[in-house]
């Protein structure tokens, strides 16, 4: 009995996104199954009969095979290797943190510097068993990101409600932004605009050189901004470590490289936060790792919450959040200070009566 060849493309994808391969290799999948998925019933499995997949654009000698593997009934050997390399179980604590949260705070999609359309990052999501992720793509001012302008944000409004529609039931995206914190400490979208989002991510993506003063004045401003809701991405820091079982680079916005932490009162931004309730993002990216440990210990002292989330730009990238979990169990974080193993209901019924 043949297998879902096009399902066997996409899941390749997925777990090379996951473990951060080279972005081409992604695309070389998921671009034949976009290619196969066009096609008429019936035309793949005669295509792969007579040899001539690979006579479509974006199909090659390698997706070729792992098509005509699976139509074989076999699982692809591409796929079965990495399956059998996907990586070492978290501990107890990791496992435990992972296992509560329900949703993903942070996510990009191709309406901005992201890879993949919204209801593709929605169904890989579905599939990782999450109850809701919350779609936070650029702001205006971040150009080299595609960020949304105020109708571009509109427009995708409209389009997640339809695409809400026809998704599972149980299952919702919830809409929201990442947004600029801009060097007076505003936030870069409309405060119409940001009063309809369910959720708020600020993030400082200029400027990270500020001398420490101005940078954490900077920072009490947006966390003092009533709809913010989560402080992202707090250092900006990126390292050259990643955890085991992530190589190469990831996704052209998140290129492996170092960069220094920016400067600022940890202290004062992290009681701020506590004050105005929002939530320190804990992000899972592997090249960012930040907040670094010793400042999530000292946001827990200070009585915040957290949000651990992947700031996936690919779907597999989705699967990052135990990279964040086993960060967060080794410094302690309780489930219970975590927002997103909250309901949707709840956290939307939070940021509203924050804002």
């Amino acid at each position: 009995m043949s297998r879902d060849p096009i399902a066997d493309l996409r899941r390749i994808a997925f777990l090379l996104e996951r473990a951060n391969e080279a972005t081409y290799r992604v695309r070389a999948f998921r671009s034949a199954a976009k290619a196969l998925s066009a096609l008429p019933a019936g035309e793949v499995a005669g295509r792969a009969h007579a040899g001539t997949l690979t006579e479509l654009p974006g199909v090659g000698d390698v997706t070729a095979r792992c098509v005509a593997e699976s139509l074989a009934g076999e699982e692809p050997v591409y796929l079965r290797r990495l399956v059998a390399t996907e990586g070492t179980d978290l501990d107890a604590a990791a496992t435990a943190l992972r296992e509560a949260l329900r949703g993903d705070c942070h996510t990009h999609s191709d309406w901005s510097d992201g890879g993949s359309p919204i209801e593709e990052m929605a169904l890989a999501a579905v599939e990782l068993g999450h109850e809701y992720v919350v779609l936070t793509d650029h702001s205006p001012r971040l150009k080299v990101a595609r960020g949304l302008t105020a109708e571009r944000l509109r427009r995708q409004l409209d389009q997640v409600a339809a695409i809400n529609d026809a998704l599972p039931k149980g299952f919702r995206i919830l809409t929201g932004i990442e947004v600029d914190i801009l060097a007076d400490g505003s936030l870069d979208q409309d405060e119409e605009l940001l009063a309809r989002l369910d959720v708020v991510v600020g993030s400082v993506h200029s400027g990270l050189n500020d001398e420490r003063g101005r940078m954490t004045r900077r920072m009490l401003t947006a966390i003092a901004n009533p709809h913010l809701d989560i402080l992202g991405h707090c250092t900006g820091r990126m390292v050259a470590s990643r955890p085991a079982g992530v190589k190469g680079p990831g996704d052209r916005a998140h290129r492996a490289r170092t960069r220094a932490e920016s400067d600022f009162d940890a202290d004062a931004v992290f009681a701020a936060c506590a004050e105005h309730d929002v939530a320190v993002e804990i992000n899972s990216r592997p090249e960012r790792q930040d907040p670094p440990k010793r400042l999530i210990r000292r946001a827990l002292e200070a009585g915040c919450r957290f949000a651990i989330d992947t700031d996936a730009h690919a779907p597999g990238q989705l699967d990052w959040q135990r990279f964040g979990c086993e960060r967060a169990a080794l410094c302690g974080v309780p489930a219970d200070r975590v927002v997103n193993t909250w309901t949707a209901a709840r956290l939307v019924k939070w940021t509203s009566s924050r804002g």
